[in-house]
């Protein structure tokens, strides 16, 4: 199930030569229940990428979405991503669960905090 998600992070920086993973500003990954080494999917909404990596926390306040080692080369600093974070649930868990969809601007400033998706939102 979906657990948490970042929806249209800016991404601020790539990183090819760090060993791996995204770094994520920390009030970020507060308001999204997203946890330091926990693995995410990304999506670049900028060209169709996706793929999977980890979590490191970054600078609280600070904006931060970095992609580091071999993701940096998924991404350009400006794209805008999703991250997305899942988790295994019981059917009963799963039944009552309510993902954390943080909806963020341009400057990666949390917009809305919702705990649904409806089909064909725009924001």
């Amino acid at each position: 199930m979906m657990k948490s998600k970042l929806h249209r992070a800016t991404v601020t920086e790539a990183n090819l030569n760090y060993v791996g993973s995204i770094t994520i500003d920390e009030d970020l990954m507060d308001a999204a229940n997203i946890w330091e080494n926990e693995k995410v999917q990304i999506v670049n909404n900028n060209n169709g990428a996706r793929f999977e990596t980890y979590v490191i926390t970054g600078k609280r306040g600070s904006g931060v979405i970095c992609l580091n080692g071999a993701a940096a080369r998924q991404v350009q600093p400006g794209d805008q991503v999703i991250i997305i974070s899942y988790a295994m649930m019981t059917d009963e868990e799963a039944k009552e669960h309510r993902p954390f969809v943080t909806i963020l601007d341009a400057n990666n400033r949390p917009l809305q905090i919702i705990n649904e998706e409806l089909h064909a939102t725009i924001l």
